[in-house]
């Protein structure tokens, strides 16, 4: 599988590495999920070092487009082409009121739309995809007694894979650490997000009904339940601060 890449030929060896990576994967028709060669055999492939094949990797990982999984390799988490734009993204978010506020506004825009477009383009496997993702989080969350992080979030990232544009799931992957503050009680409110719980069915059920309107009108009751708790968790804070 790993003869048909071609050793690279030029000094800007980082983008190189990219363009020629990403050349591969398509050439070879690899989707995500799947398993990259080892970085020894791209690194003989490329006449490159395995230390230039890693970084390279890495900035894929940063850009959520690649998973490291210890002791088993790296796979894809997105499609990739040679034409690509890397963009690094450095965000200034915080866990104050007003840094987790400018946060939310940004994921309002993103779920809204992701669950609109996911509602007209997801077929029969991704909807099936989305509703085993979200029986498992529902699971999660009355065994827990509402803590279903990682559920929840696999939840959302079935409904950016199934809009059928790939930005959305790269874009939310880089700021996977700025989202899952909301999941870690911000502003000392112990049950954040337990409002949220029923809305994560709706959205699910317009999507199925292939009803986009409806699923973006949910997935903004969703986010409206969110900016409920930081505002309720703010003002608590405030009483604190008083005493």
């Amino acid at each position: 599988m790993t003869d048909s890449l071609p050793p690279i030929q030029t000094t800007a060896r980082d983008d190189a590495v990219l363009k020629a990576l990403a050349g591969f994967v398509r050439q070879e028709a690899l989707g995500p999920g799947e398993k990259l060669p080892t970085e020894r055999i791209l690194a003989e492939r490329l006449k490159v070092s395995r230390n230039t094949v890693r970084e390279a990797l890495t900035r894929w990982e940063g850009l959520g487009l690649v998973e490291r999984r210890q002791g088993s390799g790296t796979y894809l988490k997105a499609a990739v082409s040679p034409d690509m734009l890397h963009m690094p993204l450095t965000l200034a978010g915080g866990n104050d009121f007003a840094g987790l506020m400018r946060t939310l506004e940004i994921r309002r825009a993103l779920e809204a739309e992701a669950a609109a477009l996911c509602a007209v383009r997801a077929g029969k496997a991704e909807i099936a995809e989305i509703e085993r993702k979200l029986d498992i989080m529902e699971e999660a969350f009355h065994a827990r007694a509402g803590m279903s992080s990682e559920e929840d979030w696999e939840f959302h990232q079935s409904i950016y894979r199934a809009s059928g544009n790939p930005l959305f799931e790269q874009i939310i992957s880089a700021m996977h650490e700025l989202f899952h503050r909301f999941w870690e009680h911000p502003l000392g409110v112990r049950d954040f997000g337990h409002a949220s719980f029923p809305y994560h069915r709706t959205i699910f059920d317009c999507i199925a009904a292939h009803d986009p309107e409806g699923a973006r009108a949910e997935a903004l009751k969703l986010i409206a339940t969110v900016e409920d708790d930081l505002k309720r968790g703010a003002a608590n804070l405030k009483l604190s601060d008083r005493r």
